[in-house]
């Protein structure tokens, strides 16, 4: 049989203000002071700590908790090793889809009292690591409290037997000033997340790779990247007047990698008041970072949308979308692009800030990929020595098997600060989601610089900018919008001048004034510059392509733009 598993809720008290903004910070039971990106990414890189449902005295740890500090806590029983297997998770998640959804107990202890800056001076010990024998993985904890004070369960799987990871304060260093007494050689009643790392940039130092921390959110990063955008398991009513929920990863389990494993698995269960769901990670770092995920997911109660393999990212601006920043920088941004290939066409969706809430559907059967990009890799793009936007690693999903008919959803929210996580994109399966409905779904996902670069069969969008309409020099025509999108690579770099390239636009919500294609010289580029008017305060959705000698030439670079925004 398999460990119990605790029930667990969306996170609690999430401001309604930023249903939207999902962002990792927002998802670890808050209340109105949401966690910032910043400070989050600063947790990821720092402190950690775990404690799994069902430990084996960890009831009694928590007894004890109000003991003096010269009362010797008892030892911990052994952890009892019970059977695991993936099939079996399934299962138990599948029934517990049949059952009423509970909200998983509090925490309790000395760490209820911690601030966000006594949080911050708590670190993992990095000789407590667990597989710390030499191996390729290396496994550290996300300590618990401040805003995260629902405990997840972690196990170590070990020929097909689990055994509870139990962690104690020993296994941390608190920095003063904390503002709390941390007791001595005390149990702990469970932890916040954890992180794995491994010698993912050079072979004598053991790098973050992964971490998962808050509700089903988690990172990874590729060879040579800092950490930027995040994904989810699941993303449950997100944008939608309802009100969004946030299931939960409520367990894990982590298979002991074997000598000179290269790749670690690990299993999660996932709940919440409207959906179960069992999972499985296969990770493997690298250049780029690849996680094989499947994924069952059982329906409790009707959902309004499913949203399957979120990513959350952000966008401030950027040359397309500049807006009103005062800014030394020309662009601030973990992401600059949707990139999404369906049948034989790429399409490249320029990121935005919106002036109001921004939403963009692309229907697709069977997708081939898709994710959010940076591209621009050049540090000039972005000169803050400090982020390292250029850094920041681009996600994309690859979808295995039948994902049949759907949607890719992407949602833009308008935002004044960095700090804030405003982009979410998301695959929507086709059909209603009523209580019974089973879905079963795997892809792999890659994290990395290279993920979205220039494809090689067709030419890319090198870059997109915009600006008011009209001619150089003159008044600007503020009735319209002037978007330039430069081409590059593929059979571009061979075409003369006067080839037979032909610009492929369509507008639908505004009128097309305006369209010149031309050659840059000296440079393997083609120009593309349409101007757009919109019709009164519609939407208007713009596409263009490059087209010549029978075939497509580029990749469809696809905007959306509100007049009033």
């Amino acid at each position: 049989m398999l460990p119990n598993i605790s029930s667990a809720r969306p996170k609690a008290g999430t401001p309604s203000s930023k249903t939207s903004v999902t962002k990792l910070a927002a998802q670890a039971d808050t209340g109105p002071g949401a966690l910032r990106r910043r400070q989050i990414l600063g947790l990821l890189a720092g402190s950690t700590a775990l404690v799994g449902a069902g430990l084996a005295g960890a009831a009694r740890a928590q007894e004890q908790d109000g003991a003096t500090d010269a009362q010797a806590p008892e030892a911990p029983t052994a952890p009892e090793a019970q059977p695991f297997s993936y099939e079996a998770l399934i299962e138990t998640m599948r029934q517990r889809a049949g059952e009423d959804w509970q909200a998983p107990p509090k925490a309790e202890g000395f760490f209820t009292e911690l601030s966000y800056d006594g949080y911050q001076r708590i670190q993992y010990d990095p000789k407590q690591a667990r597989w710390n024998d030499g191996g390729l993985f290396r496994l550290h904890a996300f300590h618990l409290g401040w805003l995260f004070s629902e405990a997840v369960g972690l196990f170590e799987v070990t020929d097909g037997q689990a055994r509870p990871m139990t962690f104690s304060t020993d296994d941390f260093i608190y920095h003063e000033p904390l503002g709390i007494e941390v007791p001595e050689h005390r149990q702990m009643p469970g932890v916040a997340g954890f992180r794995l790392a491994a010698p993912l940039n050079r072979a004598d130092l053991y790098d973050e790779v992964l971490a998962f921390l808050g509700a089903s959110y988690f990172r990874a990063l590729g060879q040579g990247c800092r950490y930027g955008l995040s994904a989810r398991g699941l993303a449950v009513n997100t944008g939608l007047a309802p009100g969004e929920e946030f299931p939960r990863f409520e367990s894990f389990w982590m298979e002991r990698p074997a000598e000179g494993a290269q790749s670690v698995t690990v299993y999660a269960a996932l709940n919440s008041e409207s959906v179960t769901g069992a999972y499985r990670f296969i990770v493997t770092p690298g250049d780029p970072t690849r996680m094989e995920v499947d994924c069952h997911l059982f329906l409790r109660q009707e959902v309004e949308q499913l949203g399957m393999a979120p990513l959350t990212s952000m966008f401030l601006y950027g040359p397309v979308d500049q807006g009103d920043f005062d800014d030394y920088r020309p662009a601030v941004h973990d992401s600059e692009a949707l990139l999404l290939e369906v049948g034989g066409q790429r399409i490249w969706r320029p990121l935005k800030n919106p002036g109001r809430l921004a939403n963009s559907y692309f229907e697709a059967d069977n997708p081939r990929a898709f994710g959010l990009v940076q591209r621009r890799r050049g540090f000039e793009h972005y000169l803050d020595a400090g982020a390292r936007y250029d850094l920041r690693p681009s996600l994309m999903i690859r979808p295995r098997g039948d994902w049949g008919k759907g949607r890719l959803r992407l949602v833009e929210i308008p935002t004044e600060l960095e700090t804030n996580d405003n982009i979410v994109a998301f695959w929507v399966p086709e059909g209603d989601f009523t209580p019974g409905r089973e879905i079963h779904l795997a892809y792999d996902m890659d994290w990395g610089i290279g993920p979205g670069e220039v494809p090689a069969r067709v030419a890319g969008v090198r870059r997109s900018l915009a600006g008011h309409g009209g001619v150089s020099g003159t008044e600007p025509a503020t009735d319209r919008r002037k978007f330039v999108v430069d081409f590059e690579g593929a059979l571009l770099r061979e075409l003369p001048a006067e080839a037979e390239v032909s610009p492929v636009v369509q507008v639908t919500g505004g009128e097309l004034r305006e369209v010149v294609l031309s050659p840059i010289e000296g440079r393997d580029i083609w120009r593309l510059v349409a101007e757009v008017a919109a019709n009164g305060d519609e939407i208007a959705e713009v596409t263009a392509h490059l087209e010549g000698y029978g075939q497509v030439l580029s990749e469809t670079w696809a905007y959306q733009w509100m007049r009033d925004a």
